[in-house]
């Protein structure tokens, strides 16, 4: 890349592109004649410092102003250029090349304009450096998350909210996307890997499994479907969340209008490279099951509230100090088959609260397996609860 000279060239041409590699300065005639007329009216101001906190001082008067960001954002073409090919360098396997981190890392400029401080020692060109760079790490290091989850995995860490956006951004309809959404559902509920380590690298379900999830979701629809169609459904929409945390690149080297201005910054795609796979997953993801955590509490604590004091103490003497029904049966003084039967009593009495809640809150179908896997979680909620209770 030979670098720009004057004034005009610096604050008006873009990069642009020829197999990954740079190929020439393209001009952009309006900035072109704006930049003209600027040094027309004061021809004393060489300087390039002098023009980027003009254009800066001129973007602060309001932030709309397209043609000083346009300005300013040829202003950094180099350094952005140069920052880009560094950052992909140190990255040993990546699918995006030279011109694909340049675009990510290009998108940052409104942030870049807007976190500057001009009273600050350091230039634009330092302040933006930083930026670009993290910019284009983050989007490799999470690509490379979402490019090793298996669907199976990127499925169960995918939020709701995320996963609806991502097949209506498909062109699915409405009754599709609620077709898949109750599919991936009965999926989330019925599919719990009993293996330890990572969820990124998870297997396809069993064919048990499959034909449980197709058993719920027809009892909850009312329809007939196979577990064959689900699992077609759901490795779409696991595709269907690849394309859209992740969409294709534009060329950046596509001109538009009908004069000779590039107006290339209108190509551009929105990357949301604030937003990338793992905080998107991560913070949605923790919203969700915070919400949920607390409700379940909530469910929970009104319901032993709600119970016989006697069962409220048995509850307490066996999850909270741990003692055996025969023990219990000594202290309270009764059979050990009372405190079994209470005891039960108890538990299915909470169960059955999480259950409808469940059926309420989330429109679950309330099966077996779903039975066992709430009594699970409530088994742990209540060793937790008694033993903070009793500390």
């Amino acid at each position: 890349m030979h670098p720009r000279q004057s004034i005009i060239e610096i604050f008006s041409t873009f990069v642009q592109f020829s197999g990954d590699r740079f190929s020439n300065w393209a001009m952009d005639s309006q900035l072109r004649r704006s930049i003209q007329s600027c040094l027309h009216r004061t021809p004393q101001e060489t300087s390039e410092s002098f023009w980027t906190l003009y254009w800066y001082k001129f973007w602060q008067v309001t932030e709309t102003q397209t043609l000083a960001k346009s300005h300013l954002t040829a202003y950094l073409q180099e350094t952005c250029y140069w920052i880009s090919q560094k950052t992909v360098a140190g990255f040993a396997s990546t699918q995006y090349q030279l011109s694909d981190c340049f675009q990510i890392a290009i998108a940052q400029v409104d942030k870049i304009l807007k976190g500057f401080n001009a009273n600050q020692s350091f230039t634009l060109k330092n302040y933006a450096s930083a930026i670009f760079g993290n910019a284009i790490r983050e989007t490799l290091r999470q690509r490379h998350e979402v490019d090793i989850c298996t669907d199976w995995g990127l499925l169960r860490k995918i939020t709701k909210k995320r996963l609806v956006e991502s097949l209506q951004n498909a062109g699915l309809s409405v009754s599709e996307v609620n077709a898949y959404i109750n599919a991936w559902d009965c999926f989330k509920i019925l599919y719990v890997p009993t293996t330890t380590g990572t969820s990124r690298q998870l297997t396809r379900p069993d064919d048990r499994t499959w034909e449980a999830i197709a058993q719920s979701y027809n009892s909850q629809t009312g329809q007939q479907v196979n577990s064959q169609t689900l699992e077609k459904w759901l490795v779409s929409a696991a595709k269907a969340v690849r394309k859209y945390l992740y969409p294709a690149l534009d060329s950046l080297n596509t001109p538009k209008g009908a004069d000779d201005s590039l107006e290339w910054v209108d190509n551009l795609p929105g990357l949301e490279t604030e937003s990338l796979v793992n905080e998107i997953i991560a913070q949605e993801e923790a919203q969700t099951r915070n919400s949920q955590q607390s409700e379940i509490n909530q469910v929970i604590i009104k319901a032993i509230a709600q119970l016989e004091p006697q069962l409220q103490q048995i509850l307490q003497l066996y999850y909270g100090q741990e003692l055996t029904q025969d023990k219990i049966a000594k202290q309270l003084q009764m059979q050990q088959y009372t405190v079994s039967r209470r005891l039960k009593k108890a538990q299915e009495t909470l169960l059955r609260s999480l259950a409808n809640w469940s059926q309420d809150s989330l429109h679950i179908s309330v099966t077996s397996d779903l039975l066992k896997s709430i009594s699970t979680v409530m088994e742990d909620w209540l060793k937790n609860y008694y033993s903070l209770s009793s500390n």
